[in-house]
């Protein structure tokens, strides 16, 4: 059997007397889309930071398609496919929707981005990034401002940037946070659509999408895992419950 996509191994980061992670292992194989929920504090932010390379743990191991990415930088990872969707979107707002995903696109492919506006009409980047607008369904507003997004729109460019890096796995750090009702439908119904074709790992707090989205979930609480697996067998967690979705819980039944 092939070795997992992405394998953690005892991964411990500690900010003063803060253990933010606490000898963290967990596996995503190819395909999955693996979970990460627990309250705040729990440690989530740290392991998707240790994950991206953009904090370096203080023991453990990461390895990314049979790769030690340990100790390797941010720009190495995503050469590797290991993309990061960022909790505070990061996207040029004075770029068209068309040219964000266009300069990802030149980007992966080697060129500066200070060559950009030359090269905008080629249709070696124009097409691959009409295309992953596509995918998110904002081809509609490829020639908008991205100034003149809206939150929701915001998050489904930033999926559509990542997935111009012809990634083999994404990093979601809390895809919904700030979206109203119809917004997160709509980001549902999209990471559904790309789970069937991408491996993913989502750090989020609406655990409605968690459990409707997830094949397993693994739930952090003071930096340790206190339990992973599939949907069902971790809502009927008597520990899980106790440290977390004990509301839940009470909101689905009440």
């Amino acid at each position: 059997m092939a070795d997992p996509l992405l394998q953690i191994r005892d991964l411990t980061k500690r900010f003063g007397g803060v253990l933010a992670s606490d000898g963290i292992s967990l596996d995503v194989p190819a395909g999955e889309l693996h979970a990460v929920i627990g309250p705040n504090g729990a440690g989530k932010s740290t392991l998707i930071g240790e994950l991206a390379g953009e904090i370096n743990p203080d023991a453990g191991r990461i390895f990314f398609n049979g790769l030690d990415i340990t100790r390797l930088p941010t720009h190495r990872r995503s050469a590797l496919g290991l993309a990061r969707s960022f909790q505070i979107t990061s996207l040029f707002p004075d770029f068209t929707v068309l040219d964000n995903v266009a300069l990802a696109v030149q980007a992966h492919t080697g060129h500066s981005f200070r060559f950009w506006r030359p090269a905008r009409n080629e249709v070696k980047l124009r097409g691959p990034a009409r295309a992953a607008l596509a995918r998110v369904g904002l081809e509609s507003r490829a020639d908008v401002l991205c100034a003149n997004l809206s939150h929701g729109e915001h998050r489904q460019l930033e999926i559509a940037v990542a997935l111009a890096t012809a990634p083999r796995m994404f990093l979601l750090d809390e895809p919904m946070a700030g979206m109203g009702p119809d917004e997160s439908a709509r980001m549902i119904a999209l990471l559904g659509e790309l789970k069937r074709e991408q491996t993913i790992l989502l750090i989020e707090h609406d655990m409605d999408a968690v459990f409707r989205l997830a094949d397993r979930i693994t739930v952090l609480v003071d930096g340790r895992v206190i339990a992973s697996g599939p949907p069902g067998d971790v809502r009927a967690d008597a520990a899980v419950r106790q440290a977390y979705l004990g509301s839940l819980e009470a909101r689905h039944h009440g």
